[in-house]
């Protein structure tokens, strides 16, 4: 199996590079976006539909969907990092149900907005299979789905004769489903979203790095100074390197591989007919697809986490774990065996203390944010533009009382104490599968791991 460390899938016979002319002026306006991703282009994006008279800027450091928004694993998922007990035992049951339905209507809102705009990013709404190979996983998930029925959100058992149906996977014993996930390539929606804002009357500068934050004023590190009546925050891993916080997120890279486009015989083997996403019931996440050119991309955790929040572009690249990730795919669908691997990436994704993630505003400063999505920010991002586009033009809606708006998590611990937390607690996770693997139970480490993830 061959391999051509090449940078995203996705970014490939596309501009992966700055296009537009970097901030050069001062300048004063509306609201000023930080971060030319997805919550940075969706803020813009409804602000301007609530009121295109407002003159909207965004800056971005390298190139629009330079971060995870074109590296990501391509899932528009109704998943939250954050269980629904937990979110009911701070806000109550019927806020708790109402953030995951937002969610829901979100994974439609996007292909709604992809349509709408001509974005061809491959929008497919097939659901996501989750598998379990081992009786550890199987319990697990029944018990997912029994959490789900209560909250209403949509997770349903298979037996293993149906889950081989749409997935062909070694030592299948059942699976979950759940319809509110859809496929995309995730770099063509950030580039459609971009056109699709500029077109609504925003500025967009890359190459323009934002070195300070003040209230209802930047600075570029070039010493050009942005005066805005609202600013938001939309720079997810890379909040960590802006003064004042370094300490809010911890980047945690994940890293993905893909196939060369494989050919229909062994998609009639593998499965995955109505293009769902799937993973598997571990504690170490897996992701994967079918793209829109036949390729199966599969990507997971597993990379650590690098002293002082550190994010280089060399710490996209980790040869033992795509080693693992490329064993990982075909120890689960032996079909893959002999593919040709072509693509090998990665970038870091941002984790709050407590794995919350968060919107807000503060009309005081002028000040908004979004962020900490924990790897589930496709259709949380489109939530969070949504819901900042209320929060700055004041408008009291179902967005705004989410339990997730005006979230503060508290600062991770200073250095060596987060490199230490953080890289156990993914180590924990992939003894945590080890354990099940051997034994058939739900690890007794899982109690640890929730401990380190819940605080």
């Amino acid at each position: 199996m061959s391999e051509r460390v090449s940078g995203p899938l996705w970014w490939a016979g596309l501009p992966a590079r700055p296009t537009r002319a970097p901030l050069a002026t001062d300048e004063s306006v509306d609201v000023a976006i930080v971060g030319g991703g997805f919550t940075g282009l969706w803020a813009a994006y409804y602000l301007l539909v609530a009121d295109p008279w407002l003159k909207v800027l965004v800056l971005e450091s390298e190139h629009v969907g330079f971060g995870a928004s074109g590296r990501n694993g391509g899932w528009v998922s109704a998943l939250y990092p954050v269980g629904a007990r937990r979110l009911a035992g701070d806000h109550g049951k019927h806020a708790t149900r109402d953030q995951y339905a937002a969610l829901r209507e979100s994974v439609d809102e996007v292909g709604c907005v992809a349509a709408a705009e001509g974005i061809e990013c491959g929008f497919h709404k097939g659901g996501t299979l989750v598998v379990a190979t081992n009786r550890a996983q199987a319990t697990r998930a029944q018990a997912e789905v029994r959490e789900s029925e209560y909250w209403g959100t949509g997770t349903a058992w298979l037996e293993a004769s149906a889950a081989a149906d749409r997935l062909a996977v070694k030592d299948l014993c059942g699976a979950t489903f759940n319809p509110n996930c859809a496929r995309i390539h995730p770099f063509r929606l950030a580039l459609g979203l971009a056109r699709a804002v500029e077109e609504k009357g925003a500025k967009i500068h890359e190459r323009t790095r934002v070195a300070s934050l003040g209230n209802r004023n930047l600075r570029t590190d070039q010493d050009i100074v942005v005066r805005a009546r609202h600013i938001i925050r939309a720079t997810e891993a890379w909040t960590s390197r802006l003064p004042g916080h370094r300490r809010a997120v911890a980047p945690v890279y994940s890293l993905v591989v893909a196939t060369a486009p494989l050919p229909q015989s062994v998609w009639d083997e593998i499965g995955l007919g109505d293009a769902e996403t799937f993973s598997e019931h571990r504690h170490v996440i897996v992701y994967g697809q079918r793209s829109m050119d036949g390729r199966l991309v599969f990507g997971g955790r597993g990379a650590p986490y690098h002293f002082g929040s550190g994010i280089k572009a060399g710490f996209d690249a980790d040869a033992k774990v795509f080693r693992t990730l490329r064993r990982s795919l075909v120890q689960l669908i032996p079909a893959t065996e002999g593919a040709e691997f072509t693509h090998a990436w990665g970038g870091p994704l941002g984790i709050a203390r407590d794995w919350h993630p968060s919107v807000g505003y503060d009309p005081s400063t002028g000040q908004g944010y979004a962020g900490g999505y924990v790897g589930d920010g496709v259709a949380l991002s489109n939530l969070a533009g949504r819901t900042l586009a209320d929060l700055v033009t004041i408008r009291d809606t179902d967005l705004t009382r989410l339990p997730w708006v005006q979230h503060h998590s508290r600062q991770w611990e200073p250095e060596p104490l987060r490199w230490l937390g953080v890289n156990a607690g993914l180590q924990l996770a992939t003894l945590a599968d080890h354990e099940e693997q051997l034994t058939g139970r739900p690890a007794l480490l899982g109690g640890a791991l929730s401990a380190l993830t819940s605080h």
